[in-house]
C-alpha cells in the first residue's frame, strides 16, 4: 500500500453481502446429472465427464483411475483471488460428490501463490490469473497448464458512483480517491497495460495485493474508483457498479490451471481440473462473468 493509505476516506456503507452466482446445491445437482466422479466417465474412453468434453480437453482417464472410483484424502487448491466464489462452490460440489474427500482452498495474489508453490508449500492444484505467474511454477516444477477462463477489467465504483467517475482518465484525477492493484500482481500488471494503452497516468491512493482488496475498498466506500475484474463487480452484487473499459484498450486475462506434477493426490487434482474444464465448471465460470475457451 502507498503511504497515503491511512488518509483514505471512509464514507461508511459497509456490510453489503457478496452475490453468489452459482449456488452449491445447483452444482451438486449438475454433477449428479453429468455423472461426475473422480473421472466422471461412463466408459473408459469418455474422459473427465460423461458429457461432451470442453474444446481441447483431454479425454484420457488419469493413470490409476477407474470409472466410478471414489476420491479420498485432502485436496489442496490454490487459486487467484478473483476465482474465490467459483472455486469455493466447485470445491463444495466435489466434496458432496465424494464424501471421503476434503478440498482445502486458499486464495490470493497469483504471484504470491506461485512463490508459495515453488517454495514447497503443499498443494495439488494451482490456478492463476495470468500465464506469466503460471510460468514461474512450470519453469520450476514442470507440468502442462490449461487455460480454463478469460477475464476483463472494468472500472469499478461504489454504488451510486458518488465520485462521478466516468472514464479511465478519471483515475488520474488527484481529487478522487483511487484504489489499484500493485504492479507485481496480475490485476495490477494488466491494469498498467490498459492505462498505458489509454494514455493515462493514474494517481492511486492505495496499491493493493489482490483484486478482492481493491473491491473491499470500494464496498466500504474508502475509494471513489478502482480497476477490478468484471467478475468481481458481478460478485459484489449491488455494492459496486462497473464501467466498461473501451475495447480498443482492453487487455483480456487468461486463467491457467495446473494439476501439479508431484501433487500428493494426483487423481483428485486431475478430477478438479477436469471439473473446471467440463460442463459444470464452464457453466459456473460463465455465470460468474468469465469467458471460457
Amino acid at each position: 500500500m502507498t503511504g497515503r493509505d491511512a488518509a483514505l476516506p471512509r464514507r461508511g456503507r459497509a456490510g453489503r453481502g457478496t452475490l453468489r452466482t452459482t449456488p452449491v446445491a445447483l452444482l451438486v445437482a449438475a454433477l449428479a446429472l453429468t455423472g461426475c466422479s473422480s473421472t466422471g466417465a461412463a466408459a473408459p474412453d469418455a474422459g473427465p465427464t460423461a458429457a461432451t468434453p470442453a474444446p481441447g480437453a483431454s479425454t484420457a482417464v488419469p493413470p490409476g483411475d477407474t470409472p466410478g472410483e471414489t476420491l479420498e484424502g485432502t485436496l489442496v487448491v490454490l487459486a487467484a483471488a478473483s476465482l474465490t466464489d467459483v472455486v469455493t462452490d466447485l470445491a463444495a460440489a466435489l466434496e458432496a460428490e465424494h464424501p471421503g474427500l476434503t478440498v482445502r482452498t486458499s486464495f490470493g495474489a497469483s504471484s504470491a501463490l506461485a512463490t508459495q508453490v515453488v517454495s514447497g508449500a503443499p498443494a495439488d492444484v494451482v490456478v492463476t490469473a495470468s500465464p506469466a505467474t503460471m510460468t514461474t511454477v512450470t519453469d520450476a516444477l514442470g507440468g502442462d497448464p490449461v487455460v480454463v477462463a478469460t477475464n476483463q477489467l472494468q472500472i469499478a465504483v461504489p454504488a451510486g458512483n458518488p465520485g462521478g467517475v466516468a472514464t479511465l482518465a478519471d483515475l488520474a484525477d488527484p481529487a478522487r480517491t483511487v484504489a489499484l492493484c500493485a504492479a507485481e500482481v496480475p490485476c495490477g500488471a494488466v491494469g498498467a497495460q490498459v492505462l498505458a494503452k489509454a494514455g493515462v497516468t493514474p494517481a492511486p491512493d492505495t496499491l493493493e495485493q489482490d483484486v478482492r482488496a481493491v473491491l473491499t475498498r470500494l464496498r466500504l466506500d474508502e475509494a471513489d474508483a478502482g480497476l477490478v475484474y468484471r467478475t468481481d463487480v458481478i460478485a459484489a452484487g449491488g455494492a459496486v457498479e462497473g464501467i466498461d473499459v473501451p475495447a480498443d484498450v482492453q487487455v483480456p486475462t487468461d486463467y491457467p490451471a495446473l494439476a501439479l506434477p508431484d501433487a500428493p493426490h494426483p487423481r483428485a487434482a486431475a478430477a478438479f481440473v477436469a471439473l473446471l474444464r467440463g460442463p459444470v465448471g464452464r457453466q459456473a465460470l460463465e455465470d460468474a462473468g468469465f469467458d471460457v475457451p
